[in-house]
């Protein structure tokens, strides 16, 4: 027996919800990759998901499962950015109002993509917030109370952890056997997910987390055996702002993920490089963790090996963008 949040059948279900929903992303290929790390790498591109992210997955597959009294009432989320869109664009889809509580630091581009996607919903908005002071967990709390709406959380939701496991499910049916999948970390979502996926279909394979350097608390929860807690962390990956893992995420990732490692800020400038210089593709700081991770060195020696890689998102702000390449990772 298992007391997981989520199993196999879970993501199956949720994969049957998307089909012809959510986009079937494409697996990237790059031969200066494979020479750089000595492994064929395949890329599975979230980034090209709709609304630019993995987070459509989840949150799609969450709404799709309200009743029609939690349809009426509508959603509520908390997110610095990716999970909004998801939410705003999937309740939109789904006929329903959506609330979204925001830091007010969120990238600009997020923020505005979140409030077109809610263009023309009654009753739907964003609710601004400051991280560094205020509890976005307990806003949402007493705003869903307060308008009977249905909180989603951004990765701590046994609907949304099944969604997100479908980029590796598609990722797996398509390339066939992987030695290593590897998959950026923030909240636990993506990766609980996904090794859920991945773990079924070839339970040899090894599934690593990739943190940044400055918010390593599921690094540090996997080396304490419990859940811990750190202050918001300052970096420029904005989608792994978390203080600790999910009390539903942890569990399934302690159990089904190797290790977890972590990657700089100046890593995941020059992992964007590479992808806008080789391969064309804007692909946002969080969403290069993984890619960081094996491009840069820090996996070790991944010779001969078949690798899985998450792209797990593309919203950046462009003005950002353009900044950070230009050798300026302290940049927000």
């Amino acid at each position: 027996m298992t007391s997981l949040a989520i199993t196999f059948a879970d993501v199956e279900a949720a994969a049957q919800r998307l089909a012809g929903v959510a986009h079937r992303t494409p697996v990237l290929r790059s031969r200066t990759a494979d020479e750089r790390s000595g492994a064929e790498l395949f890329f599975k591109a979230e980034h090209l998901q709709r609304m630019g992210a993995f987070k459509f997955r989840g949150a799609y597959n969450a709404l799709s499962q309200f009743t029609p009294e939690q349809r009426r009432a509508g959603a509520l989320a908390f997110s610095s950015g990716n999970h909004a869109q998801a939410i705003a664009l999937s309740a939109r889809l789904l006929g329903m109002p959506s609330v979204i509580v925001m830091p007010q630091d969120a990238p600009p581009v997020k923020l505005a993509a979140t409030r077109g996607y809610q263009a023309g919903q009654p009753g739907s908005e964003v609710i601004l917030y400051d991280r560094y002071s205020e509890d976005r967990e307990a806003i949402g709390r007493r705003i869903a109370e307060e308008r009977g709406m249905t909180l989603i959380p951004p990765y701590d939701h046994p609907h949304v952890m099944a969604g997100q496991g479908t980029a590796a499910l598609e990722l797996v049916d398509e390339v066939g056997r992987l030695d290593k999948l590897v998959v950026c970390v923030g909240g636990g979502g993506l990766i609980s997910g996904c090794a859920t996926a991945a773990k079924h279909r070839l339970p040899a394979i090894e599934v690593i987390g990739v943190e940044p350097e400055a918010g390593n608390d599921t690094q540090r929860s996997f080396a304490r055996g419990e859940i811990v807690k750190i202050d918001v962390p300052q970096t420029i990956a904005d989608g792994a702002q978390t203080q600790a893992p999910g009390r539903l995420t942890f569990p399934v990732t302690r159990a089904l993920v190797s290790r977890i490692v972590t990657v700089s800020d100046a890593q995941l400038v020059t992992t964007m490089r590479f992808f806008a210089e080789r391969l064309k593709q804007i692909v946002e700081p969080t969403g290069c963790l993984a890619a960081a991770a094996v491009l840069e060195g820090v996996l070790g020696d991944l010779r001969g090996q078949r690798i899985g890689v998450i792209l797990s998102g593309g919203n950046v702000d462009l003005a950002q963008y353009g900044r950070l390449l230009q050798n300026n990772p302290e940049i927000a």
